[in-house]
């Protein structure tokens, strides 16, 4: 026999999708098949998620899946990316990442924040953190939907860190820089907003594991006599794929991440809950030339646009929200909320 003929062992190998073999690139038709419902996933709940930040129409086309290592993925970007590292709790603690283009990382963050996306906010923390917020959303719907296609495993993203990638950056850091990839491509477009990319990263080996999972070559354990119900659920509804015949896997009725109105999707707001702002205190207003500005020493008094006992105005990064008295406690200055102006919040929201 030639020694470039395969095995019965290596074809039975690469029949069953039983890992990397030797060099080759390609995993099984079997395998894609499975993978190319992960991919889908995952544009659906990028789709969802998007969709209900931006409030227009928004359409996600997944690429064709790619396999290579980090270093290669690494070498097509000419601008850092902005990186979502999470891990698969409930399936082994498998890496996943989230790759996005730094522009479309900054329109998702406009739009959480309560922007248009139109105007991209400059780079900060704040935006970065809205950012991570956005795609945790987006990971939290599509393991929620993962779940039933994996047998009904209770997967919830965990070990969650994100940033802008620094210089010599890798898509999963916990791996080496040969180590190869899954990657799934998926083009957002957002109706009247440039397009941008977001990449799905998995090791070739997690992948592939995931997808024998799904065809049931490595069921979790049993559950309980009582059948209780596993799976489904979150923004993008949830799997239709059960663990047996034996078992009742339907959507849950809880959301991945927390927040949200009771009975529904959450709602923009409640996305950006946890993103920190700036309330200050206005007393008044003085308007000065120059020359008065530079005549001014200590001990000079600053008239000001309001009466004395006067309500101070309240502001959330700079909107008009409320007014309130001027209090002291025990040391410190406060302000007691006298006045909600309608509509304030939502137009600092945004």
């Amino acid at each position: 026999m030639p020694d470039d003929l395969l095995s019965p062992d290596e074809i039975n190998a690469l029949l069953s999708g039983g890992g990397d073999f030797g060099d080759a690139d390609e995993i099984s038709e079997a395998d894609s098949e499975q993978l190319a419902k992960v991919a889908d996933t995952f544009a659906n709940s990028e789709n969802s998620v998007i969709n209900m930040l931006a409030g227009k129409n928004v359409t996600t086309n997944v690429g064709a899946p790619e396999i290579k290592n980090q270093e290669e993925f690494t070498a097509e970007f000419t601008e850092l990316p902005f990186i979502f590292s999470s891990t698969f709790g409930g399936f082994d603690d498998k890496p996943l990442s989230i790759v996005v283009e730094q522009e479309g990382a900054l329109r998702l963050a406009d739009m959480m924040m309560g922007g248009g996306g139109q105007n991209l906010p400059e780079p900060s923390d704040l935006y970065w953190n809205a950012a991570q917020e956005g795609i945790s959303q987006v990971v939290g719907s599509a393991f929620t939907s993962l779940s039933g296609l994996l047998g009904g495993r209770r997967l919830m993203p965990e070990n969650s860190v994100s940033s802008l990638a620094e210089d010599n950056w890798i898509a999963i850091a916990v791996e080496p820089t040969d180590k190869k990839l899954w990657i799934s491509p998926v083009n957002v477009s957002i109706e009247g907003l440039k397009p941008f990319n977001i990449w799905t990263c998995l090791t070739l080996d997690d992948a592939l594991d995931i997808s024998s999972t799904m065809r049931g070559g490595n069921k979790p354990p049993e559950p309980a006599a009582n059948n209780t119900p596993m799976g489904g659920g979150g923004i993008m509804g949830g799997g239709r794929q059960n663990a047996g015949p034996a078992v009742d896997v339907r959507p849950a009725a809880f959301q991945p991440l927390g927040g949200g109105s009771a009975g529904g999707a959450p709602s923009p707001i409640d996305l950006i809950a946890d993103i920190p702002v700036r309330v200050t205190v206005e007393l008044g207003k003085a308007r000065k030339s120059v020359s008065e500005i530079l005549a001014l020493t200590a001990g000079a008094v600053v008239e000001l646009d309001k009466m004395a006992g006067e309500p101070v105005d309240i502001l959330v990064n700079g909107k008009l929200i409320a007014h309130g008295e001027v209090v002291v406690i025990d040391e410190n200055f406060g302000v007691r909320i006298t006045d909600i102006i309608p509509g304030g919040a939502a137009r600092a929201a945004s």
